[in-house]
């Protein structure tokens, strides 16, 4: 299978080292922002086209799918414009960053019949999917979800240091991780949900830092906590506690409340989150089916992030 790529930031750095690693998908093409370092990606990863025209790399000749790892604003309208060409689409997370543009992408898919998915990695680490396959067994139920996303953000640069041509946000992003996962693994979409912000940055123009609750009608409840502004370690810690036990993830990796590794292996024969994603997603279009953490499957929490940003404009107001 042919493929198209668009994007050649550190995120889509990912996605080849994934791809190279699956028998009978080949990238045809990217697609970039910047001339110099499409071109250098293009080089640098053996991929023997390049251009910096979107509907260009999707009408090259043979490509059935397409990979958009590009900035954030874009996912939407190019996520459409994928679907709306005939193409398999596989779009980094967030789908879009607001919910009616994420309607529209969802209803881009279903008009178009291809396969559309969405890069909820979380669902695909084998950490997560190992504490998911011991709340399916009824062996652990989450009773609280304690989430940290820290960053040293304080300049507009990628996580390569290189300048963004975008601003790059908490919530609509980093926190869509959380609350997707968050509903996947308890089966309920939240039906309370707070949040806060500090202050806005005066040149980025974003919120530095945030906090943010959910809660659903079975009684589980998430602690979220975002910033920019943290020394330190960057990534994100995901504390499941349960009824029996505490479970800490951090991308592919699990330990106990201790601090001692499990070994997550018996998940799956992969062991690279986004190696699995990629899978699924091929998979779900040799098979014809609705992929896991498919575009439809994303809506609910795009509608949480929704209302999450609905309670920051009140307290904004109240200020």
């Amino acid at each position: 299978m042919k493929i198209a790529l668009a994007g050649e930031g550190a995120i889509a750095r990912r996605h080849v080292a994934a791809v190279e690693r699956i028998d009978g998908v080949e990238i045809a093409i990217v697609s970039g922002g910047d001339e110099q370092d499409t071109k250098d990606f293009a080089s640098e990863f053996d991929i023997p086209h390049w251009t910096l025209d979107l509907d260009e790399a999707l009408s090259r000749p043979g490509v059935e799918a397409v990979i958009l790892a590009s900035p954030t604003p874009l996912h939407a309208s190019q996520a459409i414009a994928a679907l709306e060409a005939g193409k398999h689409t596989l779009v980094e997370i967030p789908m879009a960053d607001n919910l009616a543009d994420s309607r529209a992408v969802v209803a881009a898919q279903e008009g178009s019949g291809r396969v559309g998915m969405v890069c909820h990695t979380r669902r695909f680490n084998p950490s997560h999917q190992w504490v998911r396959q011991r709340i399916e067994s009824g062996e652990f139920e989450i009773q609280h979800f304690v989430v940290e996303t820290f960053f040293f953000r304080r300049e507009n640069k990628n996580a390569l240091g290189k300048p963004r041509s975008w601003t790059d946000q908490l919530l609509w992003h980093h926190a869509c991780h959380t609350v997707d996962l968050f509903q996947y693994q308890v089966g309920e979409v939240a039906n309370r949900v707070w949040a806060q912000q500090g202050p806005i940055h005066e040149e980025l123009g974003v919120a530095m830092d945030m906090t943010v609750g959910l809660g659903t009608p079975s009684g589980a409840i998430c602690t979220l906590a975002l910033s920019f502004n943290n020394e330190g370690p960057f990534g994100s810690w995901f504390r499941y506690i349960g009824d029996s036990g505490t479970y800490i993830a951090r991308y592919d990796d699990l330990t106990d409340g201790q601090g001692e590794a499990i070994d997550v292996s018996g998940v799956s024969r992969y062991q690279d989150g986004i190696e699995i994603q990629a899978r699924e997603f091929f998979a779900a279009i040799d098979e014809g089916r609705e992929p896991n953490a498919s575009v439809a499957q994303a809506l609910d929490a795009m509608g949480t992030l929704h209302r999450l940003e609905l309670t920051l404009g009140s307290d904004q107001e109240k200020s």
